[in-house]
């Protein structure tokens, strides 16, 4: 490959970037799969895979192209990012949160801090004695919180 061509492609990635960074994933999915064409590289599918799951629901593949990107650049807190996002997607709230605390423990994005805020955290149990997963901590949790006493 020449030159000329890692430069489209790394101008359509910086396009598919700056498209997400306005949340404009569709924009971003055509801006990917045009530099992908010209210069595969395996540290963009991880926002291959979120803009393929946000926009064309197609999780299985997202899955794969973010364990991808994982496993060519393990330490890049930014395939977590993605990967998380991607879990939220599917309504996998435990499968996300784990791995946006692993992109934390990697050294963590502000994007990042951003989603596990939005995520927001849990309640204590109403019995705190008992685990939270007892039955009875969790039917009154729920009693509770339709009776907006909780």
């Amino acid at each position: 490959m020449d030159d000329q061509q890692d430069k489209m492609a790394q101008k359509e990635f910086e396009q598919a970037q700056r498209e997400l960074d306005r949340v404009n994933v569709l924009a971003a999915l055509a801006s990917l799969e045009r530099a992908l064409a010209i210069c595969d590289d395996t540290l963009w599918y991880s926002r291959l895979g979120y803009c393929v799951a946000k926009e064309r629901g197609q999780l299985t593949q997202a899955y794969e192209l973010c364990r991808s990107a994982i496993t060519h650049d393990p330490q890049n807190p930014l395939h977590y990012l993605y990967l998380g996002k991607v879990h939220l997607l599917a309504g996998n709230q435990y499968e996300a949160l784990q791995a946006l605390r692993q992109g934390m423990v990697l050294g963590g994005l502000p994007e990042i801090e951003t989603t596990l805020a939005s995520i927001g955290t849990r309640k204590p149990p109403v019995i705190a004695t008992l685990s939270r997963d007892n039955l009875l901590n969790k039917f009154l949790g729920i009693i509770l919180a339709r009776l907006g006493l909780r």
